[in-house]
């Protein structure tokens, strides 16, 4: 199955089935010296894992990250580092009646028309459990960016109609509560909003908003493999993202050229300083030096209790609703998700960027 590894110089291979005995990521590239922390690893595992709230999936995962290679004593050492989560609670019996029918908004079908056979057991490798090895490769590639003062940060913006407000922007509070908002009371009227959509058994989507400080001026490629064009294939490979936006996003559209330039001026100690950042930290598809602002927006979650009007391998018209356990948002889970393929970007480009000057290939080499 091609599709499966990320990245040039930082690459990442993930493997394994949302019900088959384990998941896992095997990290190349890294270089070696960055101190790794394994409760990092697992903290970041910890918020993408089900069962820790009413608005998530009840499956019962402990998703403790075993490192089976390339850290020594606490540091990576160049190898590859290969990185195993078991499944503990797959309940695989719960997918028996949908053997050999296509859930909608599922990749069933399309599995079944490109491979002819496919895991009907959560969805295989199409399932959102996929992420947890995600998260914990971005895990690591967090560490490589702390040892530049490269931080990233995410959220949940939005869900459904209801948008956090910058005024009430509040950090503490997106860690405090189950939604991962920045803002108490938004988040309050969301898991209303969401205790209404579980009594009429459907599901909602929302949006995750990310945010990067810290990264220089000068990373990133220009033509086709831009940056921001390389976040967006990123984050567009989380399972169910449908749409990304960088700095201003879809509302460049409608700003004029006066408006959406940011101005540039030198402040008093030489630094150059922006005056706004539409942007987005991006230009010409290279870092500019400041925040780099990204918003995902998410689908539905598509197993719904309702039913829904589908079809089967036989070629019949069936009635279909999902039970089995299921998030009627995927949002707060996927916040950490959309930070570790930032994270994994940010880490590849770091590493490419190394090479972009004979310069800097001469102060290692010619010492």
């Amino acid at each position: 199955m091609s599709g499966s590894i990320f990245g040039k110089r930082f690459t990442v291979t993930t493997w394994g089935e949302s019900h088959g005995p384990c998941i896992g990521a095997v990290i190349d590239g890294c270089p070696a010296g960055v101190r790794l922390d394994p409760e990092m690893i697992q903290r970041d595992l910890d918020r993408r894992r089900p069962g820790r709230s009413p608005y998530a999936s009840p499956r019962r995962e402990a998703d403790q990250a075993q490192i089976l290679s390339g850290v020594f004593q606490g540091y990576t050492t160049g190898t590859p580092i290969a990185i195993l989560i078991p499944n503990q609670d797959p309940k695989s019996g719960d997918y028996s009646h949908l053997a050999a029918v296509f859930r909608p908004g599922h990749a069933d079908y399309t599995y079944e028309e490109k491979f002819g056979v496919r895991d009907y057991r959560g969805g295989g490798r199409a399932s959102g459990r996929e992420t947890a090895a995600r998260v914990a490769a971005g895990a690591v590639a967090k560490q490589l960016l702390a040892e530049f003062q490269i931080d990233i940060t995410a959220y949940t913006y939005a869900i459904g109609p209801i948008t956090i407000d910058p005024a009430r922007f509040d950090p503490e509070a997106a860690a405090a509560n189950p939604l991962a908002m920045p803002d108490a009371d938004a988040a309050a009227r969301a898991a209303g909003f969401l205790d209404q959509l579980a009594a009429e058994k459907d599901s909602v989507g929302g949006v995750v908003e990310c945010l990067v400080t810290g990264l220089p001026a000068g990373i990133g490629e220009p033509v086709f493999e831009k940056l921001d064009a390389m976040l967006a294939k990123a984050v567009f490979s989380i399972g169910a993202v449908k749409a990304v936006e960088i700095g201003s996003g879809v509302q460049s559209a409608q700003m004029r050229g006066s408006e959406h330039n940011d101005w540039l001026r030198y402040e008093a100690d030489g630094s150059l300083a922006k005056l706004s950042n539409h942007a987005g930290g991006i230009l010409g598809g290279i870092s500019d030096g400041s925040p780099i602002t990204l918003r995902a927006y998410f689908k539905p979650t598509p197993s719904i209790g309702q039913k829904q009007l589908t079809v089967t391998t036989a070629k019949t018209n069936v009635e279909v609703a999902v039970t089995g356990r299921h998030d009627p948002v995927i949002v707060p889970r996927a916040v950490v998700v959309v930070e570790a393929m930032t994270a994994l970007t940010l880490a590849d480009y770091l590493l490419i960027g190394a090479t972009s000057r004979i310069s800097s290939l001469k102060r290692l080499f010619q010492q």
